[in-house]
């Protein structure tokens, strides 16, 4: 018992404050959330796939809609063959499950400018793909009915296994990527997705990440806080990353 109201502090401190104010500011914008007039366009963040000869891989995230926003962004895969004219996008939503090419592949989510949280590209990128596109064939949560909104799985779950298939990319998801520590098999005890550290989870409710790509996260009902040291930021809940790289 003496242990509990260290942690009620610690928690306030650095997750309910952070969350609080985050909630604040969100709430403080003017945001259109009608479906039909939220602007999906492409946020021109990719070059035209017909001038852009290198095979690539993409992993993006854009905040979601109304109130989840403070706290989640959704994540998305963006596939491209060498050559190839046109870019593949991926996404798993509660509405459609898995979904091929349903919007522009650096579309904005909700009206939100998305970010590239990582990428690989040319012979790194075709040696990969292959694996990229086993493990979204073999996503088992892919049905509408799959879609779990909290503790997943759901969007940030699905691009956790596809990152999950290709290490070398080295690409850690946001930290407001909730759904992302859910790893489908009550308690796991393994290797993070990048294989540069190690993770514990619950369910995706309660764990703890440390790796030198994921950094050292810890996780509480799916809500993360933690550093970056590789390249230094912060982590809190509803900021996601405050620092290097994106936000």
């Amino acid at each position: 018992m003496r242990l509990v109201k260290p942690f009620l502090i610690f928690f306030a401190i650095v997750y309910l404050a952070p969350l609080g104010l985050h909630a604040a500011m969100w709430m403080a914008q003017d945001r259109e959330t009608e479906w039909g007039r939220v602007d999906w366009s492409s946020a021109e963040l990719l070059p035209p796939a017909e001038l852009s000869e290198p095979a690539a891989i993409y992993v993006f995230a854009g905040r979601v809609a109304r109130s989840p926003g403070i706290f989640a962004h959704h994540h998305w895969i963006v596939l491209k063959d060498r050559g190839a004219a046109r870019y593949q996008r991926y996404d798993v939503t509660r509405w459609a499950g898995l979904r091929e090419n349903g919007w522009a592949p650096d579309g904005r989510w909700f009206g939100d400018t998305p970010v590239i949280v990582g990428k690989l590209t040319g012979a790194a990128a075709e040696t990969a793909l292959p694996r990229v596109r086993a493990a979204i064939a073999n996503y088992d949560a892919r049905r509408r009915d799959d879609y779990v909104l909290w503790p997943g799985p759901n969007s940030n779950s699905f691009v956790n296994a596809v990152v999950a298939a290709m290490p070398e990319a080295r690409i850690a998801m946001l930290p407001t990527g909730i759904g992302k520590d859910f790893r489908g098999d009550g308690l796991f005890a393994g290797a993070t997705p990048s294989r540069t550290g190690l993770q514990i989870s619950a369910e995706g409710l309660l764990g703890f990440s440390v790796g030198w790509v994921e950094g050292v996260e810890l996780n509480i009902l799916g809500l993360v806080a933690g550093v970056d040291l590789r390249r230094p930021a912060l982590k809190l809940p509803g900021f996601g990353r405050i620092g290097a790289g994106p936000v």
